[in-house]
């Protein structure tokens, strides 16, 4: 760091500079820079880094006190030096001032007085850059740590989703199902909620809640999730209750936000439009958007997915057999939005086939 203090003097009278050097070289360690005129003035402020005061004569050839302080004043890159007029024209205090000079001192000048007007405007600009310093270095800090907490909350994010798919994946790989299913319906769902109109951030969280919309059939016994014929009344009511096992499931995490949606599907996927759906018999827009959304994911890739123990409905049959559901099984809005959009969902089928060897993601 430099520890001299850089001085521009600019008078067109050398005498004058003479003085200005010998009094201030009483008071410190100064560096001195001369222009006789407010040409050369502007030419060394120009090339020279770091000045902390000029010292400015207002009566001068070729570019007088008045339109170099007026320069000065201009330049962004010079604006912030302290100008001290030194002038033997007193009327000309404020109009100085008012051109954003920083102090004035009247010929001819006291010299204890000029090393103290010096010294306290060395001292503004050193804080003034001092604190223009912190700013930068803050703002840099502020950057970073910024960019730290966007990463850290991506990666608690994705870490959010991981769990998700894993959860999913335990539950299907119960059902005989491929984790692809699950993959599936985390798209399908967040493509139909955007179609929807739903927001950016709500057709994320749920593409991340949708795969736990069957968590709860890791509750369900064996013999029941398991069994290859119909179940019977009492087994179909036992596994009905995997929508309240996934919800206990995730009860108590509504701080996460993919958690709580999750919760929500869960309890919610096999509700219908018509109120004839369980656990609760919700109907209409008593059912949260992210279950009515899932609902209609689910049954379509159900239909049009094979499985060791079935295969897939042929595509135009599903999409039927889906149309058949409006009012009964599915929003009206949302069925209409899916069946204008089918090659979307078509193309999802397609990006995530099914894969039952190898790893299933």
């Amino acid at each position: 760091m430099r520890d001299e203090i850089r001085i521009l003097s600019v008078d067109d009278f050398h005498a004058n500079l003479v003085v200005i050097r010998s009094i201030l070289s009483e008071a410190g360690s100064f560096e001195f820079l001369e222009a006789s005129n407010g040409k050369e003035a502007i030419e060394v402020l120009s090339g020279t880094p770091d000045i902390d005061v000029v010292l400015l004569d207002l009566e001068m050839p070729v570019m007088n006190g008045i339109e170099t302080l007026q320069r000065i004043k201009e330049n962004e890159n010079m604006r912030d030096i302290p100008v001290i007029v030194v002038s033997s024209k007193k009327s000309e205090v404020h109009k100085t001032l008012a051109l954003g000079a920083n102090d004035f001192i009247s010929k001819p000048f006291d010299h204890e007085e000029l090393k103290l007007r010096v010294l306290n405007q060395v001292k503004a600009k050193k804080l003034n850059d001092l604190s223009k310093d912190m700013s930068t270095i803050l703002e840099a800090e502020v950057i970073k740590k910024t960019a730290f907490l966007q990463d850290a909350l991506e990666l608690a994010r994705e870490a959010e989703y991981e769990i998700s798919l894993r959860l999913g994946r335990a539950a299907e790989f119960r059902d005989l199902e491929t984790g692809m299913h699950i993959r599936r319906m985390s798209e399908m769902t967040a493509q139909l909620a955007r179609l929807a109109g739903l927001s950016e951030r709500r057709c994320e969280t749920l593409r991340y809640a949708a795969p736990l919309h069957d968590v709860g059939k890791i509750g369900i016994p064996d013999n029941i999730l398991l069994k290859p014929d119909k179940l019977d009344e009492r087994e179909y009511g036992i596994m009905k209750t995997h929508t309240l096992i996934g919800a206990k499931i995730l009860t108590g995490a509504d701080k996460f936000t993919v958690m709580k949606a999750g919760k929500i599907i869960a309890l919610q996927h096999h509700e219908k439009w018509d109120g004839t759906g369980y656990p609760s018999g919700l109907s209409g827009k008593d059912i949260h958007p992210y279950g009515r959304i899932a609902i209609l994911a689910d049954i379509f890739d159900a239909l049009t997915s094979d499985r060791p123990y079935k295969k897939a409905i042929p595509f135009d049959e599903a999409v039927e057999i889906i149309k058949d559901g409006r009012c009964v099984f599915f929003d009206p809005e949302l069925l209409d939005i899916f069946l204008a959009n089918l090659d979307v969902f078509k193309k999802i089928k397609e990006d995530f086939r099914d894969i039952f060897e190898g790893d299933i993601r």
